[in-house]
Protein backbone atom coordinates (compact mmCIF):
# COMPACT_ATOMS: atom_id res chain seq x y z
CA UNK A 1 0.00 0.00 0.00
CA UNK A 2 0.93 3.32 -0.79
CA UNK A 3 2.08 5.20 2.06
CA UNK A 4 -0.35 8.87 2.76
CA UNK A 5 2.73 10.73 3.15
CA UNK A 6 3.68 10.94 -0.48
CA UNK A 7 0.24 12.18 -1.03
CA UNK A 8 0.55 14.77 1.34
CA UNK A 9 4.48 15.76 0.26
CA UNK A 10 3.17 16.36 -2.89
CA UNK A 11 -0.02 17.42 -2.68
CA UNK A 12 1.90 20.42 -0.58
CA UNK A 13 4.37 21.19 -3.14
CA UNK A 14 1.96 21.37 -6.10
CA UNK A 15 -0.17 24.04 -3.88
CA UNK A 16 3.33 26.17 -2.78
CA UNK A 17 3.97 26.01 -6.48
CA UNK A 18 0.37 27.21 -7.16
CA UNK A 19 0.94 30.05 -4.65
CA UNK A 20 4.00 31.03 -6.83
CA UNK A 21 2.66 30.92 -9.99
CA UNK A 22 0.30 33.22 -8.85
CA UNK A 23 2.79 35.55 -7.97
CA UNK A 24 4.64 35.58 -11.22
CA UNK A 25 1.13 36.49 -13.02
CA UNK A 26 0.44 38.99 -10.51
CA UNK A 27 3.32 40.95 -10.92
CA UNK A 28 2.93 41.59 -14.42
CA UNK A 29 0.31 43.72 -13.22
CA UNK A 30 0.67 45.22 -9.49
CA UNK A 31 -1.62 47.53 -7.91
CA UNK A 32 -2.08 48.13 -3.69
CA UNK A 33 -4.36 45.52 -3.43
CA UNK A 34 -1.84 42.88 -5.23
CA UNK A 35 0.81 43.84 -3.23
CA UNK A 36 -1.27 43.16 -0.20
CA UNK A 37 -2.19 39.64 -1.94
CA UNK A 38 1.30 38.82 -2.83
CA UNK A 39 2.05 39.37 0.44
CA UNK A 40 -0.31 36.89 1.53
CA UNK A 41 0.93 34.42 -1.15
CA UNK A 42 4.31 33.99 -0.88
CA UNK A 43 3.69 33.71 3.05
CA UNK A 44 1.51 30.82 2.38
CA UNK A 45 4.20 29.43 -0.68
CA UNK A 46 6.74 29.06 1.70
CA UNK A 47 4.81 27.27 4.48
CA UNK A 48 3.50 25.15 1.74
CA UNK A 49 7.10 24.14 0.81
CA UNK A 50 8.61 24.28 4.68
CA UNK A 51 5.60 21.62 4.81
CA UNK A 52 6.17 19.44 1.92
CA UNK A 53 10.01 19.80 2.95
CA UNK A 54 9.09 17.89 6.29
CA UNK A 55 6.96 15.68 4.84
CA UNK A 56 9.29 14.49 2.06
CA UNK A 57 11.80 14.41 4.37
CA UNK A 58 10.16 12.22 7.37
CA UNK A 59 8.75 9.88 4.19
CA UNK A 60 12.24 9.54 3.11
CA UNK A 61 14.24 8.77 6.75
CA UNK A 62 11.43 6.48 7.98
CA UNK A 63 9.86 4.67 4.75
CA UNK A 64 11.58 5.30 1.06
CA UNK A 65 15.16 4.56 2.20
CA UNK A 66 14.72 1.32 4.15
CA UNK A 67 11.78 -0.35 1.97
CA UNK A 68 11.25 1.88 -1.46
CA UNK A 69 14.68 2.73 -2.09
CA UNK A 70 16.22 -1.11 -2.19
CA UNK A 71 13.03 -2.35 -4.03
CA UNK A 72 13.91 0.73 -6.91
CA UNK A 73 17.73 -0.34 -7.30
CA UNK A 74 17.08 -3.93 -7.35
CA UNK A 75 14.06 -3.64 -10.04
CA UNK A 76 14.07 -2.93 -13.88
CA UNK A 77 14.40 0.55 -13.62
CA UNK A 78 17.18 1.08 -10.89
CA UNK A 79 17.58 4.42 -12.89
CA UNK A 80 15.29 5.86 -11.35
CA UNK A 81 16.66 6.37 -7.90
CA UNK A 82 19.95 6.53 -9.19
CA UNK A 83 19.43 9.71 -11.44
CA UNK A 84 15.74 11.15 -10.44
CA UNK A 85 16.19 10.70 -6.39
CA UNK A 86 19.71 11.88 -6.26
CA UNK A 87 18.89 14.62 -7.88
CA UNK A 88 15.45 15.52 -6.42
CA UNK A 89 17.53 14.68 -3.33
CA UNK A 90 19.61 17.71 -4.12
CA UNK A 91 17.15 19.91 -5.88
CA UNK A 92 14.39 20.02 -3.23
CA UNK A 93 17.24 21.04 -0.82
CA UNK A 94 16.67 25.07 -2.92
CA UNK A 95 13.25 25.42 -2.90
CA UNK A 96 12.56 26.47 0.77
CA UNK A 97 15.63 28.93 0.50
CA UNK A 98 14.05 30.17 -2.85
CA UNK A 99 10.77 30.75 -1.60
CA UNK A 100 11.86 32.07 1.75
CA UNK A 101 13.99 34.79 -0.77
CA UNK A 102 10.67 35.22 -2.80
CA UNK A 103 9.02 35.99 0.62
CA UNK A 104 11.63 38.57 1.93
CA UNK A 105 11.65 40.62 -0.92
CA UNK A 106 8.11 41.10 -1.34
CA UNK A 107 7.53 41.85 2.14
CA UNK A 108 10.52 44.39 2.10
CA UNK A 109 9.99 45.84 -1.17
CA UNK A 110 6.11 46.69 -0.56
CA UNK A 111 5.00 49.49 -2.73
CA UNK A 112 8.34 49.98 -4.47
CA UNK A 113 7.21 46.56 -6.69
CA UNK A 114 4.38 49.25 -7.85
CA UNK A 115 7.37 51.46 -9.57
CA UNK A 116 10.49 49.13 -9.78
CA UNK A 117 9.97 47.06 -13.13
CA UNK A 118 13.44 45.37 -12.65
CA UNK A 119 12.62 44.63 -9.13
CA UNK A 120 9.12 42.68 -10.31
CA UNK A 121 11.03 40.98 -13.27
CA UNK A 122 13.58 39.77 -10.84
CA UNK A 123 10.95 38.28 -8.19
CA UNK A 124 9.50 36.59 -11.57
CA UNK A 125 11.96 34.80 -12.66
CA UNK A 126 12.76 33.47 -9.08
CA UNK A 127 8.88 32.67 -8.87
CA UNK A 128 8.79 30.85 -12.39
CA UNK A 129 12.08 29.26 -11.22
CA UNK A 130 10.39 27.78 -8.08
CA UNK A 131 7.30 26.69 -10.67
CA UNK A 132 9.61 25.06 -12.74
CA UNK A 133 11.54 23.41 -10.21
CA UNK A 134 8.45 22.28 -8.20
CA UNK A 135 7.30 20.98 -11.75
CA UNK A 136 10.24 18.77 -12.33
CA UNK A 137 9.90 17.72 -8.81
CA UNK A 138 6.45 16.38 -10.00
CA UNK A 139 7.35 14.41 -12.55
CA UNK A 140 10.46 13.20 -10.72
CA UNK A 141 8.15 11.58 -8.38
CA UNK A 142 6.16 10.07 -10.96
CA UNK A 143 9.32 8.59 -12.37
CA UNK A 144 10.65 7.23 -9.15
CA UNK A 145 7.35 5.87 -8.13
CA UNK A 146 6.83 3.92 -11.34
CA UNK A 147 10.31 2.46 -11.22
CA UNK A 148 8.96 1.19 -7.47
CA UNK A 149 5.47 -0.09 -9.24
CA UNK A 150 7.55 -2.15 -11.77
CA UNK A 151 9.97 -3.63 -9.58
CA UNK A 152 6.86 -4.99 -7.38
CA UNK A 153 5.47 -6.07 -11.14
CA UNK A 154 8.58 -7.72 -11.91
CA UNK A 155 7.89 -9.76 -8.51
CA UNK A 156 11.06 -7.87 -6.76
CA UNK A 157 11.96 -9.35 -3.22
CA UNK A 158 13.70 -7.39 -0.60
Amino acid sequence: MTDPLIGVHAFLGEMAVFAFFWIFVELFNPGKKTVSRMKLLSGIGMALLLLSWVAGGYYYVTVYGSEVKPLIKAGPQAWAHSVFMETKEHVFLFLPFLGLMVFLLIHSAGDALLRDRRLRQSIQLLSLLIVLMGLAMAGMGYLISTGARNALEAGVKI
